[in-house]
């Protein structure tokens, strides 16, 4: 029987809601002191593509995983210097209403989540298993993360609150039953939830009641790209080496042009001499935007 190899990456086919854009801008990177984050709109931003029926996919209908357009607003990349990337799943904050069991099943635990404590823009998500595969991750007090430390989500449906009777006593307790319509509260099963088989009182940590969490889909990995805008590139380099240029031995105006033969730079060219008339400097000037239109290159060499 023969064995085969098989691929487990897939490329990321997420909509934009489900990703978070956060700028780190320096001026050189020298500057390190200076770290400021911004959040971008992942929605004006970034542009998925689309399958076409050349490749075998629905045009505009089926998202082309892994690839999408970044549109830099020039509002914001508007200086020169470095600005860095990280673009992650986007993070759900919000908090445990309760821990809980079900009613029906009394070996199920899980965190209850009221979802009028989600920001609106993720309501969505809160459906009957619309959080499987999630991650959780959980705040301390302080509202540091505590590190290292996550819980996946394996289920999510509707719930609502019934009271109990224990067994052997009159006290009452709260448990939760799943609910075909829809209501404000979802229970979710964690993984690892269960204690292990050789120590059946050691019960896995998911949370407590009223504790800070932070939700995050896991569709993609993380990714971080840095994108340095210069005054130079590469093209703007090759004028200077390569492009064509004149100089004016009347007024010493040396002239650089495009590859259009658009004058793309003026320097002022001349010496400096002693009274002795002896040449100290030659000195090239840059212009500015003081450009001499008469030195157009169709102009000189027409």
């Amino acid at each position: 029987m023969a064995t085969g190899s098989y691929g487990t990456i897939r490329p990321a086919d997420v909509s934009p809601d489900d990703v978070d854009i956060i700028l780190n801008y320096t001026p050189s990177r020298d500057d390190t002191d200076n770290f400021v984050l911004t959040k971008l709109d992942a929605k004006t931003i970034l542009r998925p593509y689309f399958n076409n029926n050349a490749t075998g996919g629905n045009a505009d209908v089926e998202i082309l995983g892994g690839l999408y357009n970044l549109k830099l607003p020039a509002d914001v990349f508007n200086k020169l210097g470095i600005y860095t990337l990280y673009i992650r799943p986007a993070e759900i904050r919000t908090r445990i209403t309760d821990c809980g069991i079900l009613s029906a099943l009394p070996n199920v635990k899980g965190i209850v989540i009221d979802v009028n404590n989600v920001p609106s823009q993720f309501r969505n998500n809160f459906v009957n298993q619309g959080l499987i595969g999630f991650r959780v991750e959980y705040l301390n007090s302080d509202g540091t993360k505590i590190p290292n430390f996550f819980r996946m989500i394996t289920s999510s449906f509707y719930c609502e609150p019934v009271i109990q009777n224990l067994t052997n006593t009159s006290q009452k307790s709260i448990r939760y039953r799943y609910t075909e319509g829809t209501t404000n509260l979802v229970f979710c099963t964690l993984s690892p939830s269960s204690s292990p088989t050789n120590k059946p009182n050691a019960t896995p940590f998911i949370g407590q009641p009223n504790q800070d969490i932070v939700i995050t889909n896991t569709y993609f990995n993380p990714v971080t790209t840095e994108i340095e805008i210069v005054e130079h590139d590469i093209s703007t380099l090759a004028l200077a080496l390569y492009g064509n240029q004149t100089k004016s031995i009347d007024d010493g105006i040396y002239t650089i042009y495009d590859s259009d033969n658009n004058i793309y730079k003026q320097y002022n060219l001349y010496e400096i001499k002693d009274q002795f008339n002896e040449l100290l400097y030659e000195v090239r000037q840059d212009r500015g935007n003081n450009i001499d239109f008469t030195k157009n290159f169709t102009n000189i060499t027409g």
